[in-house]
């Protein structure tokens, strides 16, 4: 960006200050243009989205108000129109709409929502709604009852998912995004089909597309959390996680004689992309592009290692085995 009073590039620069958002105080990593010349400092749109978006993810996190994407898929999970969704749980005619666009929901309003998101409760708010005509709230009536039937059939499965990848409420260790054990099965399928990664190898892939996705807008791809050890970022409880896609044959996992585990795509089995929106998809595609001359080389290993072992993100945690902040995303250096 060049100054708007000079005419000379600028340069981008960052600092931890406090923003405000609804009387409450946020600290963020603030990012800024500075013009060296006349010392003063400028934002564009996409800076000022992405000072905002930090504070609007934890003032989320803090009143436990559910992300735009949670909110999107929860209307998906019901099968019911942004209108009624309004209807029934009583805010504006556009009010749901709003918030799946990224408008953040007061308390009450965000509580209303969480609440929504457990199938009995939300079947308890339509009997309760005057909103629909009769025969349209018998037929959702109908719907949520065999939904919350489904669930409880498959409430190991819930669970499970929750034993790997730690299924608490966003915040900052999860880029503020809800795990999601399906994205991050794609995205291992997506690096195992274009680099054949070795394990050690794949823990800091997946480190890099989710930070580097956080860093762009601020949420992960996946949800997950890392934690940093001896041999860099990895993926927390990895070798479990590993083991449950590996036996849902979303992949094969090679064991060498000599000790290294190899991750190959299985024949047939290809990466849904569509997952994935368009920037998550540019991010993984430059990923894989900027480490698969890395990944075929001689001692790859080792070198990935190192490049990890240049991240703030890694050295900041590495000595207490912490779990990684997202916030860290912004100090990439490998990518």
């Amino acid at each position: 960006m060049n100054s708007p009073i000079t005419g000379k590039p600028m340069t981008l620069r960052k600092e931890e200050r406090i923003l405000t958002f609804r009387k409450e105080e946020f600290s963020v990593v603030y990012h800024f243009y500075s013009c060296d010349d006349s010392k003063e400092n400028f934002t564009d749109s996409e800076l000022d989205q992405k000072n905002l978006l930090q504070v609007y993810n934890q003032y989320r996190a803090k009143h436990n108000i559910p992300f735009p994407d949670e909110i999107k898929s929860l209307r998906s999970k019901y099968g019911i129109s942004a209108v009624k969704m309004s209807e029934i749980l009583g805010f504006g005619v556009n009010g749901y709409r709003n918030y799946e666009n990224g408008e953040v929901p007061n308390a009450s309003n965000g509580k209303l929502i969480q609440l929504a998101k457990d199938s009995k409760k939300f079947y308890e708010l339509v009997k309760l709604s005057d909103c629909l005509k009769e025969d349209s709230k018998e037929k959702l009536l109908g719907k949520l009852e065999g939904l919350i039937e489904k669930e409880e059939e498959n409430a190991f499965s819930f669970e499970l998912e929750n034993y790997l990848l730690d299924s608490s409420l966003p915040d900052e260790y999860s880029g503020f995004k809800k795990p999601d054990l399906g994205k991050l099965t794609e995205m291992v399928v997506f690096f195992s089909e274009r680099l054949n990664p070795w394990k050690t190898q794949m823990n800091k892939l997946l480190f890099y597309a989710d930070f580097y996705m956080y860093k762009k807008r601020c949420s992960s791809i996946s949800g997950v959390r890392y934690r940093a050890i001896n041999m860099g970022p990895v993926v927390n409880n990895y070798n479990s996680v590993y083991d449950y896609i590996a036996n849902n044959d979303d992949i094969d996992i090679w064991q060498h004689d000599f000790g290294g585990e190899e991750f190959k795509s299985r024949p047939g089995r290809s990466c849904h992309l569509t997952l994935f929106d368009e920037l998550e998809q540019e991010v993984l595609e430059h990923v894989s592009e900027k480490f698969k001359n890395i990944a075929t080389k001689d001692n790859s290993t080792k070198k990935i290692i190192d490049i990890s072992h240049g991240e703030k993100a890694w050295k900041e945690n590495e000595k207490e085995r912490n779990i990684i902040s997202y916030k860290y995303a912004f100090d990439l250096i490998g990518v």
